[in-house]
């Protein structure tokens, strides 16, 4: 009776210490969050390996969702633009799907940007690779690796990429992250003249922060979480 009594101490103990540990963890999130580091991070990872360094002939847009997605639109928006500003580059879309089914992410994405402008004939699939590094290994296949290629990708996502295209042989890795824009209006308000219940609610319409900020740097923070942990990984494998 003891042993079992003293078992479940120990067991309740652990659980307590696990709970105090997360609890923790959660309000130093919560703390990061309110500071300007969660977005430097982020942007770092977007902008430290995104050079311009040569005039592309080919831009690879890496897949990173279904479509319509808010991460592939993104990056169909950029490569377009990027499309226009170098009218002789081909288009790669490397995601994976089947180009005989005209719903498939890598038809839709042809698609897309086709109506933003990206002449079809251009355009060429990489449908193969299901992560960073298959795909890089699978572009090197289609051309040679002295081809100046120009990356478009989602910011956390950018620096990874580039280090896997350089791995896979490529000698001149140009990237263009797809940060979104913040929206210019003023995004403020007055509580008190929009009604409602007064009682125990703290207005919240003067603050920014509390309302965007803070819940858009604890995403910032589980984004650079996943993509520190993919670096070290592709790291150890020789990936990157």
């Amino acid at each position: 009776m003891n042993r079992i009594r003293t078992k479940s101490i120990v067991f309740l103990r652990i659980l307590r210490n696990l709970a105090a540990g997360f609890g923790i963890f959660f309000l130093a999130c919560v703390l990061l969050a309110l500071t300007e580091q969660p977005y430097w991070w982020y942007y770092w990872l977007g902008t430290s390996k995104s050079e311009m360094s040569s005039k592309p002939e080919v831009i690879v847009v890496l897949g990173g969702g279904g479509m319509p997605s808010q991460s592939n639109l993104m990056r169909g928006w950029f490569a377009a633009k990027a499309a226009k500003s170098f009218p002789d580059a081909k288009v790669i879309l490397a995601m994976p799907g089947e180009i005989s089914d005209s719903l498939s992410t890598p038809v839709l994405m042809k698609n897309e940007l086709v109506v933003r402008g990206v002449q079809s004939e251009t355009i060429s699939f990489e449908t193969g690779g299901t992560n960073t590094r298959a795909q890089a290994l699978n572009c090197a296949k289609l051309m040679d690796t002295k081809t100046p290629v120009l990356l478009v990708t989602s910011p956390e996502h950018m620096r990874r990429s580039v280090l896997c295209f350089q791995k896979a042989g490529f000698e001149k890795v140009n990237a263009l992250p797809a940060f979104e824009n913040a929206l210019e209006a003023d995004l403020k308000f007055d509580d008190d003249k929009l009604g409602g219940n007064k009682k125990l609610v703290p207005d919240v319409g003067e603050s920014i922060n509390a309302r965007y900020q803070l819940w858009n740097h604890l995403k910032y923070e589980i984004l650079i979480a996943r993509e520190i942990t993919a670096l070290a990984y592709y790291r150890l494998r020789g990936w990157i």
